[in-house]
């Protein structure tokens, strides 16, 4: 008789934490009954249109295929360009590719009369240079929505499940140096440049300027890493 096979039990906090159902996720590290930090909430409305919108979180595993697809349509709308100018260059199957990565959660910014995708953000927490971190992969907003604190609110997720994970101590993220406006939108909210962040080289006698910025925004002291 063939021994049943058992999964390995998570053996870390951000394990532990990426192998939460959404809703697990939701109670544990965002909303406020639990969460040390919170600023969760399922409904926003537009400050000057007054138009209604939906919050929600889910896992690709949990997203419907339509919606997948409007937030890749959504990245290829406000960034694509970047990424065509950039020495990586644009390739559509390995960002679905990444955008399918099990362990992301997507929150999702949908418009409540029609259901059309107008925004999201996508994170994980994870290990960055053996640093425990959340990465925010993606934070895309539709044009009538830029500007209008929803942004910031969104990336005020990020920063509550960094407070409310440890060993977590800092959000990270990647922009383009060509990306002007989002450069000042993070600053605006405390990133700064990250100490792994490419620098200028030389190769063959010519300087290779990076064309991509990381930066962080620390949330605790190392010593308060647990």
């Amino acid at each position: 008789m063939m021994k049943s096979k058992r999964s390995r039990a998570a053996t870390s906090p951000i394990e532990v934490a990426n192998r939460k159902t959404d809703e697990e996720f939701i109670a544990d590290y965002l909303l406020p009954d639990k969460a040390k930090e919170s600023s969760w909430v399922t409904a926003w409305t537009h400050p000057r249109t007054g138009a209604k919108y939906t919050i929600s979180l889910a896992q690709p595993a949990n997203l419907k295929q339509e919606d997948l697809d409007a937030c890749f349509d959504l990245l290829v709308e406000t960034s694509k360009k970047d990424y065509e100018n950039s020495a990586g260059r644009w390739h559509p199957d390995k960002k679905l590719n990444e955008m399918r990565s099990p362990e992301l959660r997507y929150v999702l910014v949908k418009e409540e009369e029609t259901g059309e995708l107008r925004g999201f953000t996508s994170l994980m927490p994870t290990y960055e240079e053996g640093e425990p971190v959340v990465y925010c992969y993606e934070v895309h907003l539709k044009p009538d929505l830029q500007g209008t604190g929803l942004g910031s609110l969104l990336m005020s997720f990020l920063t509550a499940v960094a407070v409310n994970l440890p060993p977590i101590t800092k959000v990270m993220l990647t922009c383009f140096l060509s990306n002007a406006r989002g450069l000042a939108f993070y600053r605006k909210l405390g990133f700064e440049r990250d100490d792994i962040s490419p620098v200028p080289r030389i190769l063959r006698g010519k300087v290779i300027e990076p064309d991509y910025l990381i930066m962080s925004k620390r949330i605790r002291p190392d010593s308060e890493s647990y």
